[in-house]
């Protein structure tokens, strides 16, 4: 089976967290395909920046094995995987998607503010919409859809790293 290494950042901020309608049909925070030449940092770092707007940096970044040499990048959160039995857009085959998730915030001192109008309906998700398991309508459809349970563990756990590190 052909595998693809993708990142995902949950985009947290002010006690909420970043969610957009996915072609998927369903609600999903940004990512994306991990480029040629691109570390996972690097790559969630552009994605988050590419779909919403907002620079951010990544959170819990764990200096255990913080070496002059070899370098060390911070370790996802969990990697996912994901079976894609039709497709992505990008590859109409299934395939496997690796997925490096992390958790970030905005970098300090820009105005946060999500793409409006983009087609994908980007949304802040609050903590207690996520722990209630609230049903979301996407307003383009008229979908009324319950955030993946994976989606909303992640999502509540990003927002609490994001309160632990605090501004």
């Amino acid at each position: 089976m052909r595998r693809h290494f993708t990142v995902t950042g949950f985009l947290s901020h002010e006690g909420r967290t970043a969610l957009h309608w996915h072609r998927l049909q369903t609600w999903l925070p940004p990512g994306g395909h991990v480029e040629a030449d691109e570390d996972p940092i690097e790559a969630v770092l552009r994605e988050v920046l590419e779909e919403t707007g907002v620079r951010c940096e990544v959170l819990n970044a764990d200096d255990r094995f913080a070496y002059e040499l070899p370098p060390q990048l911070p370790p996802p959160v969990t990697i996912g995987i994901y079976n894609l039995r039709n497709g992505d857009g990008g590859l109409r085959e299934a395939h496997q998607h690796i997925d490096f998730v992390y958790f970030t915030r905005p970098v300090a001192g820009q105005a946060v503010v999500l793409p409006d109008g983009d087609g994908h309906e980007w949304r802040w998700i609050s903590e207690s919409e996520l722990t209630s398991g609230a049903v979301l309508r996407h307003e383009a459809s008229g979908a009324e859809v319950v955030i993946n349970e994976d989606v909303r563990v992640l999502a509540l756990a990003a927002i609490a790293a994001e309160r632990e590190a605090g501004a």
